[in-house]
């Protein structure tokens, strides 16, 4: 199975299945001397874990990690690091009943289409618990960022039709509640709305949002390897993700010219933006500005309702999934964005790296 890396100098490679033994990342690229602790891949982890909350999957997963290599006295050696998270409570049972049937909004059929032969255990590679090797990384690449002032900050905007208005953003309030919302008081409408959606056997979807501010302009790839596209194809990446927007995104398709572009102004001898339309980036380079971005959470599509489906034999029958599932993927979700924002991010900056004959010049002399 290929397409399992990301990334060109800072690559991630993911390995293992939902019921699997085991799940992890190896990543390379990674530059020697970053203090690293298997606490600081936890506090990632911890987000994404399984049980957190009435509104999560039941399975209950530690999600220790372990480092494996590229560690030394609690420093990378800048060799490859191995990260795994050991499966303790697959329940490979709940899927023998609907093994042979196609489960509605699930990559069952297409990876039959495929590769004539799937793992029908939570959907193997397909499941999101494959996410644990892209938080791990996210983790180090993170660090690695916040070495170089660089801060990403990652919410739940909507769930379902509950929205959190701009205006009502309270970036403080984000760790208070267990849909990382930045605010309480929308989080208890979402809470209601998830409420209403689990009576009636349903699921809800949303969107997260994402801010980085500290980056520096001039960051980006063009043509074909622009930071907005570089964004967009991880966050897409991420099985449950329908959308990725850049800044004003698809509402930049209903304003003017006059009202999106961001006009410039000089401020403390320093070029900068009036507005942010573009979320940062213009011609698929970084512009110094905070990068924006938001990405559209599909509803989980493991719901407790009798849904019409096909057999592997091709017969019509009717399944109703049972097992644990999400009633929304929105809340650990949002640690995968930003995870994947944060590998895109310290890998373009690497590359970055040999853009002037100055800068290589000023590095070895």
């Amino acid at each position: 199975m290929a397409g399992s890396t990301f990334g060109t100098r800072f690559t991630i490679t993911t390995w293992g299945e939902s019921h699997g033994e085991a799940m992890g990342v190896v990543i390379d690229g990674c530059p020697a001397g970053l203090s690293l602790q298997p606490d600081d891949i936890q506090a990632f982890l911890d987000r994404r874990k399984p049980g957190q909350s009435k509104f999560s999957t039941a399975r209950q997963e530690s999600d220790r990690a372990e480092i494996l290599s590229g560690i030394f006295e609690g420093r990378t050696t800048g060799a490859p690091i191995s990260i795994i998270v050991k499966n303790k409570n697959q329940l490979a049972k709940d899927y023998d009943k609907i093994k042979d049937c196609y489960r509605p909004g699930h990559a069952d059929y297409t990876y039959d289409r495929k590769y004539g032969f799937r793992d029908y255990r939570g959907g193997g590679r397909s499941s999101g618990r494959e996410t644990i090797g892209r938080v791990a990384a996210g983790a180090v690449a993170s660090k690695i960022l916040a070495e170089l002032g660089i801060k990403i900050i990652t919410y739940t905007r909507s769930i379902g039709s509950i929205i959190v208005p701009v205006s009502d953003y309270h970036y403080e309030q984000i760790n208070e509640n267990i849909f990382y919302m930045p605010n309480n008081r929308y989080a208890k409408k979402a809470s209601d709305y998830l409420e209403d959606s689990i009576k009636r056997n349903d699921s809800a979807g949303g969107t997260i949002e994402c801010i980085v501010t500290g980056m520096p302009s001039g960051i980006g790839e063009p043509v074909f390897h622009k930071l907005d596209a570089a964004l967009s194809s991880a966050i897409m990446s991420i099985g449950a993700v329908k959308g990725v927007e850049i800044g004003d995104g698809f509402d930049a398709s209903f304003t003017s010219g006059s009202k999106n572009n961001d006009t410039f102004c000089i401020e403390n001898e320093q070029i900068i933006k009036n507005t942010n339309h573009s979320g940062g980036i213009l011609g698929g380079i970084s512009d110094g500005s905070p990068l924006i971005l938001r990405a559209a959470i599909k509803p989980t599509p493991s719901i407790p309702q009798a849904q019409k489906t096909v057999t592997i034999d091709g017969n019509e029958t009717t399944i109703t999934i049972s097992g644990r599932h999400d009633p929304v993927i929105v809340p650990r979700a949002v640690v995968v964005a930003e995870s994947m924002t944060a590998v895109t991010i310290l890998d373009m900056l690497m590359q970055n790296m040999s853009a002037r004959l100055d800068d290589l010049k000023d590095f070895y002399h």
